[in-house]
């Protein structure tokens, strides 16, 4: 990236980006990270001769536009070997400005796709009052994509979750949902002919929110979900933020924490085989466990 700046060889998304060394640092920082996980998680495959296409979901959001960047700039440094087409979901909720990514888009020169269904209204319907619209519009949203990816000949759904989503989901699942489990880097659906890819899932958020302001994107909120009071997924980011503000760091240490798993020291004999355990194997220390 030192020389992105050359003359005819910028594309337009990066010409006029921040020349400061904290800007350099940042995306070099964001870039890192996703071009880690696609490797870690073998999310493309180098060795095939043809191009895979990835639908790049695109919500108007930070998150969102950091992840088409991250993927662009790693396509254009050549360490993507991936056609990729943006996908924006018009969802039909009131005041939601049309518009702006077609002609943010149009102006990158990124190839696009704008699909409008009105979920809006069927969610708000069918959702009973003082219910939160979360389930229901995932749903919904998925079986869209699924489609679209599918007619665009893509095999991978590419979403925008960094980090902290990952262990706020993580913290969810914990405390609500009794059991382990976060947001999976690399899913194959339930029909086997798509992948789900998160490439910043470890990404930290205020890194890609520092980016979304220094690129100045064009932000669309959210006034669906995003206005609604008593979410669960609002009450572990609060209580995520009230642990970082005490330790700092814990996120990061969290995160670890999900790429370093023992299962012989969690309770499920699904993953691990504790009724094969006998004398005689490799046993294993437990230094950090009471005794």
């Amino acid at each position: 990236m030192a020389d992105d700046m050359m003359t005819g060889l910028v594309p337009p998304l990066f010409a006029d980006v921040p020349k400061s060394v904290t800007f350099k640092k940042l995306r070099k920082r964001i870039v890192r990270n996703a071009l880690q996980a696609i490797d870690d998680f073998g999310m493309v495959d180098r060795a095939r001769p043809d191009k895979p296409k990835w639908l790049v979901c695109l919500s108007g959001g930070k998150d969102s536009y950091g992840l088409l960047a991250a993927l662009l700039d790693l396509q254009w440094q050549g360490a993507l070997p991936v056609d990729l087409i943006a996908c924006n979901l018009d969802q039909g909720q009131p005041g939601f400005p049309k518009h702006v990514l077609p002609e943010w888009l149009d102006k990158v020169g990124v190839k696009y796709r704008i699909e409008t269904e009105d979920t809006y209204s069927i969610v708000t319907e069918k959702v009973p009052e003082g219910r939160t619209f979360c389930s229901m519009c995932s749903r919904l949203r998925r079986g869209i994509l699924y489609r679209i990816a599918r007619e665009e000949g893509c095999e991978a759904i590419v979403l925008g979750h960094h980090r902290d989503d990952a262990l706020e989901t993580f913290m969810m699942n914990l405390v609500h949902g009794g059991r382990m489990a976060a947001m999976p880097p690399k899913l194959l659906n339930d029909a086997g002919d798509m992948f789900v890819l998160r490439p910043l899932i470890t990404c930290a958020e205020d890194d890609l929110a520092k980016f979304a302001e220094a690129m100045n994107f064009p932000i669309i909120p959210c006034n669906l979900c995003g206005s609604q009071d008593g979410l669960q997924r609002v009450a572990m980011k609060q209580m995520l933020d009230d642990w970082e503000r005490k330790k700092p760091g814990v996120r990061q240490v969290m995160a670890h924490a999900l790429a370093t798993v023992r299962p012989s020291h969690l309770h499920d004999p699904r993953v691990f085989d504790f009724a094969g355990l006998a004398f005689g194997q490799a046993g294993e220390d437990d230094p950090n466990v009471p005794f």
